[in-house]
């Protein structure tokens, strides 16, 4: 595989360096790498400036709003916006179940949906995971019953990414309890305004207000706002899954990671000497970048698959497994990194965190990072179901 970059990737990158350095909102800057918490107007200013210069969405297909850019674009502009400290595009609208309605969906629903998610108007949110159905997602017991032209929704779904702040939601719902797992659940468009959803801050232990409980009473959604056939949304479920198992796995954030990992330890001492210059801790960090660069390389095989047709496949077990253990990884050094200065900032065990951080500014966001990122091994469907999938589709076993 070539891995040089062309003159045009190379004109086309400092196109997107200048692009940020000229436009990503001044008051935002900083603001992720100090840990500062982000409101979703944070998320959105961003979201709208990409927009508005057409790069909110650079996997779409073109005639739905994409950028028409080849998979070596998209990865440098990954790399780019990763090494500005640009704050991530949510997910959830653009890059889960925007794909689904345009693979899946009717006329109709794509004409609504995707100009609204491109825009920003509608900020969503994944009703996925339940109580006793996680890794185990095919045994959810959200059920929906038809009445008429509308389903009746029951149930309740957990660990949902931002719902407090959702216009909408997509939720996996059992519509026939008597068919196989599998073959019984349908795939819902669900205005979160609709009476009858009650959403529950759970506060993690890095002390954020990141995800939720969502309860649905009796919640009525039109047949209109099924995508695909009834009983048949396991196949939206598993072509979303691909899709977000291959964005978890965060190369490009990683790589700033390490950077910063780097330059902490250079400017940390270990007695008379650097932090990076004992050879226990640069043998983790050398270690990390060797794996950290074998992902790199898998991601762009995949990004080349895609840009050849193939959609996202078993491989994305792959870039899913180890690109949240190399995340976990960084939080694990920069923790070591911070020693005893990050020990105050447990959270979770206590009232809160000191008032007045000590040590060096960084010092503090390592402890509530760590614990965040211990969530990554888990969602998108934890890592021991990523290899039994490997095992199964891959190796054949």
């Amino acid at each position: 595989m070539d891995i040089d970059f062309s003159p045009e990737d190379l004109a086309f990158r400092d196109e997107v360096r200048t692009f940020i350095a000229e436009n990503y909102p001044a008051e935002l800057r900083g603001k992720q790498d100090e840990g500062d918490e982000l409101s979703k107007e944070d998320f959105l200013s961003w979201h709208r400036i990409l927009h508005k210069k057409g790069w909110v969405a650079p996997a779409w297909p073109v005639e739905y709003g994409g950028t028409g850019w080849t998979a070596t674009q998209r990865f440098i502009f990954s790399e780019e916006t990763a090494r500005a400290d640009c704050i991530r595009l949510m997910p959830f609208g653009l890059s889960m179940v925007g794909p689904v309605i345009y693979t899946f969906g009717t006329p109709e629903q794509k004409a609504h949906f995707l100009p609204r998610i491109l825009s920003g108007e509608d900020w969503w949110c994944q009703g996925y995971s339940e109580p006793g159905a996680g890794s185990d997602l095919a045994s959810l017991r959200t059920k929906a019953e038809r009445d008429g032209d509308h389903y009746i929704v029951n149930g309740q779904k957990t660990w949902t990414t931002m719902a407090q702040h959702a216009d909408w939601g997509f939720f996996l719902v059992r519509t026939d309890p008597d068919a196989k797992q599998q073959e019984g659940i349908s795939f819902l468009l669900v205005d979160m305004k609709t009476p009858g959803i009650e959403v529950r801050p759970i506060i993690t232990l890095g002390g954020e207000h990141e995800v939720n409980e969502v309860f649905l009473d009796n919640v009525r959604v039109p047949i209109a706002n099924r995508v695909y056939e009834e009983n048949k949304g396991w196949t939206c479920a598993k072509f979303l899954l691909a899709h977000e198992r291959t964005g978890i796995a965060g190369v490009a954030g990683s790589k700033r990671g390490i950077e910063k990992i780097k330059e902490i330890a250079t400017a940390e001492m270990d007695g008379d000497k650097s932090l990076l210059s004992n050879p226990f801790f640069r043998r983790k960090v050398a270690e990390l970048e060797m794996d950290l660069t074998a992902l790199e390389y898998t991601e762009l095989r995949t990004l080349a698959g895609e840009a050849a047709g193939k959609g996202p496949g078993p491989e994305s077990s792959v870039l899913k497994i180890k690109g949240s253990e190399i995340q976990q990884r960084i939080t694990e050094l920069a923790l070591e990194a911070a020693g005893h200065y990050g020990a105050p900032y447990f959270r979770g065990f206590g009232e809160g965190d000191n008032e007045h951080p000590i040590g060096p500014d960084w010092a503090h966001r390592t402890a509530p990072s760590y614990f965040n990122v211990r969530k990554t091994t888990i969602y998108g469907g934890s890592n021991e179901v990523q290899r039994q999938i490997i095992a199964k589709m891959v190796l054949g076993l």
